[in-house]
């Protein structure tokens, strides 16, 4: 691995990457935090994480990726993989402050704040931020951690049928939000559970 050199590794794929990673070569691995950090930091931020929180969580979870990068097959990408164990990571943080429990029990008392502003220009990470705390964590755990609905209702401990609820519910919003004349853009999307 020696005649590897920063250079060439932009040009390798993560798997190739993961496995020079997984003999202990840490300029691989650091290319795969540079490549995936972003998207890592965003999908915790989606999920309702500050930013010096997503941060954290983020290095939390490339810490635990580096660990465990042998367990990486590449049967998926390794930024998904990278960003399931970010999404873990954060939901036990949300366990650990006990605020999971009062964010899916203050769902039925938020009010509806997915009007749509004509003026405005709209994104997803503006139009997440008007879901409900349970609909952001269950929306972005099935869609951007890539887990499936059983798999994210076993995360946050809660009914497969109310993280199903959510993700509705959630999706319906975004889509009245995003495309208020035209919701056919994620009407052909379904849940992967």
């Amino acid at each position: 691995m020696a005649g590897v050199t920063n250079l060439s590794f932009a040009n390798l794929h993560d798997v190739e990457l993961c496995s020079h990673a997984a003999t202990g070569d840490r300029r691989a691995f650091g290319e795969l935090v540079r490549r995936n950090g972003s998207a890592v930091r965003g999908l915790l931020r989606r999920m309702g994480a500050q930013a010096a929180e997503a941060d954290d969580v983020a290095q939390d979870a490339f810490l635990t990726a580096f660990e465990r990068i042998g367990e990486f097959r590449g049967e998926g990408t390794f930024a998904g993989w990278v960003k399931r164990i970010a999404a873990r990571l954060y939901l036990r943080r949300l366990q650990k402050e006990r605020r999971l429990g009062a964010a899916a029990e203050d769902v039925a008392d938020e009010p509806d704040t997915a009007a749509p502003d004509a003026d405005a220009a709209i994104d997803l990470d503006e139009a997440m931020k008007r879901l409900s705390a349970a609909e952001r964590l269950c929306v972005t755990m099935c869609f951007g951690a890539g887990l499936s609905h059983a798999e994210a209702a076993e995360a946050l401990n809660l009914p497969l049928g109310t993280v199903k609820s959510h993700v509705k519910r959630g999706l319906e919003k975004l889509r009245a939000r995003l495309a208020p004349g035209d919701s056919a853009g994620l009407a052909g999307r379904r849940g992967n559970g």
